[in-house]
């Protein structure tokens, strides 16, 4: 009998043989396991994706919901009251143009690449695309520079499910009370001593007259630190995996860094570290054969999604060229990810460095040590060698 178990590190390092029989075989799968449904095809995730008045995301979007979560964020919430908080933090982070990032960012690149010049070994994840990802979101929210550890050591375990008990372990939730007390304390000094950055701007953006509560703002940050240090860097770091896995890519963008962007693109819907997501039905649906009724909750397998050979041909080869418009890799619908410009910015801009610092590299690990997690999908370590 078939399983699919999103907990299982087996499931971690390599889901796409379970993702590919979930689509020819079981499209609408009830999976024991997560206790909800599963969506594996492309169109159907779309179609979830776009009715947002039937696959609700107000009772939590992750697989396994953090508390206090669901109702109170952007990504918890639907319109009306999600189009508000949309419309508040798009303004708050509109102000702060995209050009003003990119010397920023490129000066942190550049930092932590120099650290790494004379080496012939290193971890991509913990001496780069992390480093990076964190000083870039310190950056934003002009955070204190030393708690910069322990925020990505506390924003890593956020995202981790425990694939035991198949549930948020006490480390996990102690991380996420830990973070939230941060950015509690993070907005209330900031209230008092306001300044040029994107958490002031999230407490002073105001649409006629009406501006986000301390407690929006609180968990906004803190679904952002989460988000952003698990998303942008698994992002990174998966696609210098793709590279070293695929010597011809990395030495055609060598030649010619203006293919980054593409390649980006094609590392999102390939390997995307966004794997897996949940809606809560407000009706009953009839689907693929199956009556999931009211109240049951749907798994969207963004990442079985991006493979889908009904929708793009040739799915399993990683094809720089391709140019994969609509997939799967920062969501989609009213729930599109709000930072993609910076995540592509910020991506763009750290393989223009990295490449140039170190054209040639390969993958010292044959078995790669994955994140624990429900909806996330990305190494934990990538020793590479170079030159």
């Amino acid at each position: 009998m078939f399983r699919f178990d999103p907990y299982s590190p087996a499931n971690d390092a390599d889901p796409f043989p379970a993702y590919k029989t979930l689509r020819d075989e079981h499209p609408a799968f009830w999976c024991e396991e997560a206790g909800m449904w599963v969506y594996s095809r492309y169109a159907d995730i779309v179609t979830a994706l776009n009715d947002w008045q039937t696959y609700s995301s107000a009772k939590g979007n992750l697989v396994d919901e953090l508390p206090n979560r669901a109702g109170n964020t952007l990504g918890t919430t639907d319109p009306p009251r999600h189009d508000r908080l949309r419309a508040l933090i798009q303004k708050a982070v509109t102000k702060r143009a995209l050009d003003y990032l990119e010397d920023p960012i490129r000066a942190v690149c550049r930092k932590h690449l120099d650290a790494l010049k004379g080496r012939k070994t290193f971890d991509f994840v913990n001496d780069f695309s992390s480093k990076v990802t964190v000083d870039l979101l310190f950056h934003l929210f002009a955070m204190p520079t030393d708690k910069q550890e322990i925020v990505r050591d506390k924003a890593v375990l956020m995202v981790q499910t425990d694939p035991v008990t198949r549930k948020k372990g006490p480390e996990h939730l102690a991380a996420y009370e830990w973070m939230a007390n941060f950015a509690a304390e993070l907005v209330a000094e900031r209230k008092k001593n306001p300044g040029d950055d994107l958490l002031s701007n999230f407490i002073t953006s105001e649409i006629d007259g009406e501006k986000l509560a301390d407690k929006e703002v609180q968990l906004t940050v803190t679904t952002l630190i989460m988000a952003g240090i698990e998303s942008l860097s698994g992002f990174m770091s998966v696609m210098g995996l793709n590279l070293a896995d695929h010597p011809e890519a990395r030495r055609a963008l060598v030649a010619d860094p203006s293919l980054i962007p593409d390649a980006m693109e094609e590392s999102l819907r390939y390997n995307t570290s966004a794997q897996r997501f949940r809606r809560c039905l407000t009706r009953d649906v009839e689907i693929h054969g199956k009556v999931m009724k009211a109240g049951d909750f749907v798994m969207l397998a963004y990442g079985a999604g991006n493979r889908d050979e009904r929708q793009f041909p040739n799915p399993d080869v990683y094809d720089i060229t391709r140019k994969p418009r609509g997939h799967l890799g920062f969501g989609g619908g009213v729930h599109a990810c709000l930072g993609t410009a910076i995540a592509r910015m910020a991506c763009k801009i750290a393989f223009e460095e990295f490449l140039q610092a170190f054209p040639d590299f390969t993958r010292t690990q044959q078995d790669l040590p994955w994140v624990p997690s429900s909806n996330f999908r990305s190494p934990l370590k990538l020793e590479l060698a170079v030159g």
